[in-house]
């Protein structure tokens, strides 16, 4: 299981005094006010950073670090991920799970046949999209909906889809 969750993309600074707009990957874009502490995925380590401020501005977060005290050490950020650790992440409902948990999940078809492994996933206007990556190299896009996911089993690491016909 996955140690640390996305939660946004910096995007660009934000003024001279050190702050950054993050385009927020989490569910509850207001989360990050809860948060006293996230991580920067830098070449391949998690890095922690404290957060000194949060405000809003459109559909960004602006975050002010107390590590990052003027515009130049913004700047190295640019792109680069914030993350949070399983501890700190939202809690979980009944039935619910992470999406990052999803990813490296065997998916088989209600017969248990196997089409392939999950990938990724990506937000669409409508729905989330999950990708699966056939046995044979192929990329297919999935709506992540009760009628075509039947079930996501994290400890296994299993999903079950209800095949239709030109799906695979």
């Amino acid at each position: 299981m996955e140690s640390y969750f996305r939660i946004g993309v910096i995007t660009t600074t934000h003024g001279l005094k050190g702050e950054v707009k993050v385009y927020p990957t989490t569910e509850d874009p207001h989360r990050f006010e809860e948060l006293d502490r996230c991580y920067l995925l830098d070449r391949g380590t998690y890095r922690p950073l404290t957060i000194r401020s949060v405000r809003y501005f459109k559909n960004l977060v602006i975050l002010g670090f107390d590590e990052v005290e003027d515009i130049d050490q913004a700047m190295l950020l640019k792109q680069k991920e914030l993350y949070v650790d399983r501890e700190h992440a939202i809690p979980l409902e009944e039935g619910e799970y992470y999406l990052a948990d999803v990813i490296g999940c065997t998916v088989v078809d209600e017969e248990g046949n196997t089409l392939g492994t999950m990938t990724d996933y990506m937000e669409s206007a409508a729905q989330l999209i999950y990708k699966i990556r056939t046995e044979d190299g192929k990329d297919v896009l999935i709506p992540a909906v009760d009628e075509f996911v039947r079930e996501v089993n994290v400890e296994e690491k299993k999903m079950v889809l209800h095949v239709i016909p030109g799906m695979f």
